[in-house]
């Protein structure tokens, strides 16, 4: 199975109301606004879409409403965050029958497991769907690295097919490539080294931050792959203190915060999460605020 991954892909938030609620209104003027702006795709009920915190019928309804919302325009990928291969596998399957292009999957939750039962969590819902999937590797957040010798095994499962690599060590990605050549494509799930990855050859950028600036993330892209060094540094250097944000416990906070503060969407998170207060507050609204004030004009870049 080929697929071809590339680009900006925005880790959606999941738009709520103020009692708790899904607001699918807000989420599709968010979709309308990041697909105007050029994005390639999105990641539905990752990390930043509190995947977690719904329900399985809200998950359901969420995929149901994106895929509807998106028409086709752009790739539509699922995250996939259960406690239990089979709740995986069952997901899998419906989303599949939603219309989504793709899954990104991660490892069981709750229980962390043996590099062993890891590996047998991805083969078995590689093996209850027929959707191309991403393993999302992850080791800093969730304690579980996807080592080399147990993606080389993962590699026989025709449809698993890319990498999110989040381990943070650019050196991975060299290494995967040495391993694997062009078995799998590889994006960078980090995004305050999204350069770098993408100089070492990552085919895309899956980001928390685009959400908030996806024209700035769309052009750092296209930069980046055509070799314009200096020019892709300069957004660079003004994007890292935003980028910063991802990298945090607070990560969903700050990058809804930021949604709200630009006018893209609502800071409204569900518990155990809550809203920022006091110091963390004061501090992403003076990133945002610097930012606005040193935003560049990226027409000056001339990318068609």
């Amino acid at each position: 199975m080929k697929v071809n991954w590339q680009g900006v892909f925005p880790a959606i938030s999941t738009q709520f109301n103020d009692d708790g609620s899904i607001n699918y209104e807000s989420n599709a003027r968010m979709l309308e606004d990041l697909i105007n702006d050029g994005i390639d795709g999105i990641i539905a009920l990752g990390t930043i879409g509190e995947n977690a915190s719904l329900s399985p019928t809200e998950k359901r309804e969420f995929i149901k409403h994106t895929v509807e919302t998106v028409k086709g325009r752009i790739l539509v990928l699922s995250g996939c965050t259960e406690n239990t291969a089979e709740q995986a596998a069952k997901y899998a399957q419906d989303v599949a029958e939603l219309g989504v292009d793709g899954l990104m999957l991660l490892p069981a939750m709750v229980y962390r497991g043996t590099d062993r039962e890891v590996v047998a969590h991805y083969q078995h819902v590689a093996r209850a769907t027929n959707l191309p999937i991403m393993i999302y590797n992850n080791p800093v957040s969730y304690g579980v690295d996807i080592n080399l010798e147990m993606t080389a095994i993962l590699a026989q499962e025709e449809n698993i097919v890319a990498i999110k690599e989040s381990t943070t060590d650019t050196r991975r990605l060299t290494e995967l490539q040495s391993q694997f050549g062009d078995r799998f494509n590889i994006l960078c799930g980090v995004d305050d080294i999204a350069l770098e990855s993408i100089f070492l050859g990552a085919t895309g950028w899956i980001s928390g931050l685009t959400n908030v600036f996806p024209r700035e993330s769309v052009t750092l892209f296209k930069l980046a792959r055509a070799g314009r060094i200096e020019e892709a540094r300069e957004i660079y250097r003004w994007f890292m203190p935003l980028l910063r944000l991802d990298t945090i416990p607070t990560l969903v906070q700050c990058i809804k915060l930021a949604e709200q503060i630009v006018g893209r969407g609502s800071e409204n998170v569900r518990m155990p999460r809550m809203t920022l207060i006091g110091d963390e507050r004061d501090y992403v609204e003076s990133v945002i605020k610097e930012a606005m004030e040193t935003r560049i004009d990226l027409n000056k870049y001339n990318l068609d």
